[in-house]
This record gives structure tokens, sequence and C-alpha cells, in this order.
């Protein structure tokens, strides 16, 4: 066989790794209604079947970096291929919530490792510019569609065989990547011998981790209650002498640096907004589907249809077109202000809303996410140095990951919350109703986190228009990324 069949067919299997990532994502948006009932977990703790893998995901995606790049790229994403396998199988036989949730922790941890190896492993087969966009375009097309087919599958698996098979479904796929990557996928012998950040990992994990406990924990003690002030005390403690750690080490884990541009540092805030946003919202409506609706787990996959191809057209039909012509900063602020828009109409609905309104607000919302977030993979390279290039890339992802577990558990306990006293104050509401109104506020306030993101890119970013049509390597990178 010669090099260049060599080379696609390691693509191949290479994008299959990814797959599996995003669809571990979606389909657990589908299958975790049916999973929270055969596990009997509360509504407060229903979020940390999607947040244990984000937040694993974002805090470790610096690490699995790193650690790519000193044992070896293949040596790392061969690892983590089996170790998501293996994962997968556990979760899918899980007994209880605490064995799902660890399972699910640990898919977040292989994830990590995972990414930033597939990525570099792309980069290092394909040099020239012409076959590396061709390349990037091919993973970023999977990274896409595997979120539509995620929710699809989620459905079809959960509602014609178990919920469990959303994890089982994963070992199959992983196994196929880890043959076929063997012989085909190849990395260069070059290691860089730099210390990992050991501190700075511990610090950093435990700090996002008691932040988001502390969300959580919100729901059940209450947002003064002693455990909820505790858990943000600690976390913030943690997260900031985990700064002044970074700011002291020959090698750290996240140079800081990369956050003192203004452009880059805008980046990084209004993804984590938007990601926030974004990952409450696909619970709480994956819950109206199935709970208020009453639609089966294959119908509430393919409600999420119109926002999925919404936000592909977003994202290659409005940004990447715009982002050729003009400045990032009104792309940006617009697909946001859009996105709002949708979330508004979201939080409108009621019980008898029916399925044409959801699709135009899930259009709009696609719309302006997919169109904002194009930019803002660019802008989040802004001027960064090249040996900073891959830790600015995975800082992006990370800030989607962690914002979205963020999300996940604020969302998820403001709606909570805001229903359960809904129907105490409410004597002749049904629970519906209540569910609905709990949804209804998390919405507004996704709408302002939104909000936020938009203005925070109208202050700090000031970035220039292209000249020309980027030729950077960086852009299809972070497209993948994302």
């Amino acid at each position: 066989m010669n090099a260049d069949a060599q080379r696609w067919k390691a693509l191949f299997f290479i994008s299959i790794a990814q797959l599996m990532v995003v669809l571990d994502s979606a389909v657990m948006n589908i299958a975790l209604p049916s999973a929270q009932q055969a596990l009997h977990f509360s509504d407060g703790s229903r979020q940390w079947v999607v947040t244990a893998y984000g937040l694993a995901f974002g805090a470790l995606l610096l690490v699995g970096g790193r650690v790519g790049d000193m044992v070896g790229r293949k040596r790392v994403f061969l690892f983590a291929l089996a170790g998501f396998a293996i994962v997968s199988a556990i979760g899918g036989l899980a007994v209880n919530a605490p064995m799902l949730l660890i399972a699910r922790a640990f898919q977040g941890v292989f994830a990590a490792l995972l990414a930033p190896a597939a990525l570099s492993l792309i980069s290092l087969s394909f040099t020239q510019p012409r076959e590396r966009a061709k390349a990037f375009g091919v993973f970023s097309a999977v990274s896409v569609a595997g979120g539509a087919v995620g929710l699809i599958a989620g459905g079809l698996l959960t509602e014609y065989l178990s919920w469990r098979f959303s994890m089982f479904v994963l070992v199959p796929i992983a196994v196929i990547g880890i043959l076929g990557a063997i012989p085909t996928v190849h990395d260069t012998t070059e290691r860089h011998r730099a210390r990992l950040d050991i501190p700075g990992v511990l610090l950093a994990s435990f700090g996002l981790v008691a932040v988001v406990y502390g969300f959580s924990s919100a729901e059940s003690d209450g947002w003064t209650g002693a455990l909820t002030i505790a858990s943000f005390a600690v976390g913030v403690l943690l997260l900031a002498v985990f700064i002044a750690v970074q700011a002291r080490v020959t090698s750290p884990l996240l140079p800081l640096r990369v956050l003192t541009e203004r452009n880059r540092a805008a980046a990084y805030l209004s993804v984590a907004f938007a990601a926030l946003a974004m990952f409450g919202m696909f619970l709480l409506l994956s819950y109206y589907f199935q709970q208020v609706k009453g639609w089966s787990p294959v119908m509430a996959g393919l409600a999420f249809m119109p926002m999925a191809a919404a936000q592909v057209i977003g994202a290659t039909q409005i940004g990447a077109r715009l982002a050729h012509r003009i400045a990032p900063r009104p792309i940006m602020v617009g697909g946001y202000l859009v996105t709002a828009v949708g979330l508004v109409l979201l939080a409108v609905l009621d019980t008898g809303s029916g399925f044409p309104e959801i699709a135009v607000a899930e259009t709009v919302v696609g719309l302006g996410i997919g169109a904002a977030l194009m930019p803002a993979m660019s802008v989040a390279t802004h001027g960064v140095a090249p040996q900073d290039a891959g830790v600015a890339s995975a800082l992006i992802s990370s800030s989607q990951q962690v914002g979205g577990s963020i999300g996940t558990a604020l969302l998820n306990t403001v709606a909570t919350g805001s229903a359960a006293a809904y129907l105490v104050s409410h004597g002749g509401a049904t629970v519906a109703e209540s569910q609905v109104h709990g949804f209804s506020l998390a919405y507004w306030l996704a709408t302002a986190v939104v909000l936020a993101a938009a203005a925070a890119t109208a202050v700090m970013v000031n970035a220039r228009s292209p000249k020309h049509a980027p030729a950077t390597e960086d852009a299809p990178d972070l497209v993948a990324v994302h």
C-alpha cells in the first residue's frame, strides 16, 4: 500500500475515534430519562450523568495534549480508545447511579487523552496545506454529523433495546478504531521531555469540581446552604491558587500569556458562556420532549434535528463565509444575539406547544450559535505564539466543556428547584405545568448568560477583518475540536 492511501486510511480510523466521543455526548442526552427511571436517581442529581463527563473532559484536555507530547500520540490514542471501551461497558452494566457516574467521569478522562492525540496525529500525517484542510474537513464533518447521528441512535437504542445500549454501542466502535489504527496510524519519534505540572492538574481539577458541585448542591441545600457556600469558597480558592502556581512553575499546565491577549480572553469567556446556556438547554429539552410532551426516545432524538441542521448551516454558510470578509466581532455579537432570541422562544413554550413552534425556536438557536462559534474558534488563536498554539486550541475546547458542565448543573438546579416551588404554591398545577415553569426560568437565565457573551465580545474583541481567506493551519484544527 502506498503512503498516500495509508494516510487516508489512518484518517478514517482516527475519525472513528472522534465519532465515538461525539456519539457519547449525544446518545446520553436522549437515554438519560430512561436511565434515571431505571436507576432511581433524583432530578437534582440527574445532571451529573452529563456533568461528570464534560467536567473530566474539559479539566483534563490540557493534560491530555501534554501527555501525548511526552509519551507518544499513537500510544496515548490506542490507550485512550481501549480505556473508553472498558468504561463504556462498565457504564452499560451499571446497577446504580454512582456506578454510572464513575463510568461517565472516566469516559471524560479518556476523551481528554483521545481528542488532542487525534488532532496531533492528523497534523503529523497531513503536512501539505491543501491536504491538511481536506483532512480536517473530513474530521469536522464527522464531528458535526456524529452529533445528529447520536441523537437518533440514542432514541432508537433506548426505545427498542435499552438505555444501556447507549453505552454498549461505543465498545465495538472503539475496538474497530484500535484494530484499524495499529497498522495505519504513525507517529513521530520526537518526544517533549517537559515535566507534567501535577500540582496544576490537581488544583484545576478539584477547583472546577468544587465549583460545579456548589451549583448542584444548591438544588437540595439552597443557595445559602453551608455546603453550597463551602463548595464555592473551596473551588474559588483552589482556582486562585492554580493561577498563582501557573505564574511560577517552569512548565505550567496553562501558560498565563495565552490568557492575557484581549481577543483570546474574550473568545474563551464567550464560548464558556455560550456552552453554559447550550449544554443545560439540551438536557432540559430532552426532558421536555419525553416527560412533558410524552414523546418516545426516537421522536425526542428526531425533534433535535432542526437545531442540529441549523447549527451546521450557521457555522458553514454564515459564520465561515462572513469570517473571510468582515471582522469577527460583528459575527460573534450578532450570532449570540440571535441565539438569545431563540432561547426566549424556548422560554415561552408551554405544555400545549406544538412541534412547529419548537422547531422555529430550535432553528433560531442553531443558526445563531453556529454562526457565533465559528469565528470564536479562530479568535482563540489570535496572535498566539507557535509554541502555544496547542494550548490555545485545547483551551477553547476546555472552555466549552467546563462552561457546559457548570451550565448543566446550574440550569438543572434552577429548573428542578423552581418546579418544586411552583407545585407547592399552585395547588391545582400538574407536574407537567410545574416542569415547564422550571424549564422556562432556566431558559430565561440561559438568555441572560448568552447576552453576557455578546457583551463581553462587543467590549473585548478588536481583531481586524482578514485581508484574504485565512491560510493558517490553526483554523481547521479548532473547527475540528469544536
